[in-house]
């Protein structure tokens, strides 16, 4: 019910939400059109879940598309377990739709049980048809966009802005690794005082990303640009996975030579799409481990 309200919220440049918990906000990521390319949207935002789709973790997924632009929605975490911590949060969906609550809602609500405020991007969606590097351009503008905006606002949302971090999931992970190693460089340029803000994240989270290693090995573009500043990474994948786990290893790896701080966990079994709703398979229980890697990295504060 949640999502659908949201969706109803399209036109206007703010929206509140109150539930249980908190109020849910929601935020336009930018004030005109945005820059980079534009999503090819062939009609009104659309869920496009079916009754007879796969089911993850005994439920069906929305699948949100016809993003034509951003939004942040803020699931800010309770008072009592707040830490200051904050995240943007990437859904996948191969840059043509956005798992919104498998990979998205749901992954803000695990967020703030510990005491993080987990930060929802509805990034423009469907850009596929663009083909490399068109398809993730845009996309990335919206997330460094995102994390100035969330950064701006760090004071009134009672966020420590040096705790801010990245999450994205298969298509999102490819758009949160390229947020995470463009490390502040923007990809456009600045529009107002919002983007005079950092859009550098402090920590990144990856779980199946998706378009970072070739078959071969070998990383695709943009992904050259790792160094010492890189910020510390967190990595879940399969190796069963159909979107191959080389792209979280070759990562990984790059990480390892600049001396950047990271984890990896590759699961011999698990496929792809699962998450963080927990099935027999041992992959999905990858968020026991992410909390604990939070809180070692000083992410969950002392």
């Amino acid at each position: 019910m949640i999502q659908r309200t949201a969706i109803l919220a399209l036109m206007t440049l703010t929206f509140s939400l109150s539930v249980e918990g908190g109020e849910i906000k929601i935020l336009k990521v930018w004030p005109k059109t945005p820059p980079g390319p534009a999503a090819k949207v062939n009609g009104p935002e659309v869920d496009r879940q079916k009754p007879n789709d796969r089911l993850v973790g005994g439920k069906t997924v929305m699948k949100i598309t016809n993003i034509a632009d951003a939004e942040l929605h803020i699931y800010p975490a309770p008072k009592e377990k707040a830490t200051g911590a904050a995240c943007v949060i990437c859904p996948g969906g191969g840059y043509n739709i956005l798992a919104w609550d498998l990979e998205g809602t749901e992954v803000a609500e695990w967020f703030n049980t510990i005491g993080v405020t987990g930060i929802v991007l509805k990034y423009r969606t469907p850009t596929g048809p663009h083909g490399d590097p068109g398809k993730w351009q845009g996309p990335v503008m919206d997330a460094q966009r995102a994390i100035s905006l969330v950064r701006s606002h760090s004071k009134e949302w009672n966020l420590d802005p040096e705790r801010i971090g990245v999450l994205g999931f298969s298509a999102g992970g490819n758009l949160a690794a390229h947020a995470a190693v463009e490390n502040g460089n923007r990809l456009y340029e600045a529009i107002d005082d919002i983007d005079k803000t950092s859009c550098a994240p402090n920590f990144s989270m990856l779980i199946y990303p998706a378009y970072i290693a070739e078959k071969d090995g070998t990383l695709r573009e943009g992904f050259d640009k790792v160094n010492e500043k890189t910020p510390p990474t967190f990595f879940v994948h399969a190796a069963n996975d159909g979107v191959t786990p080389l792209s979280s290893a070759i990562l990984f790896a790059e990480l390892e030579k600049a001396g950047v701080p990271a984890e990896l966990h590759i699961y011999p079994t698990g496929g792809h799409g699962y998450g963080l709703r927990s099935t027999d398979q041992a992959v999905t229980h990858w968020p026991i481990r992410a909390a604990v890697w939070l809180k070692e990295t000083g992410v969950l504060g002392d």
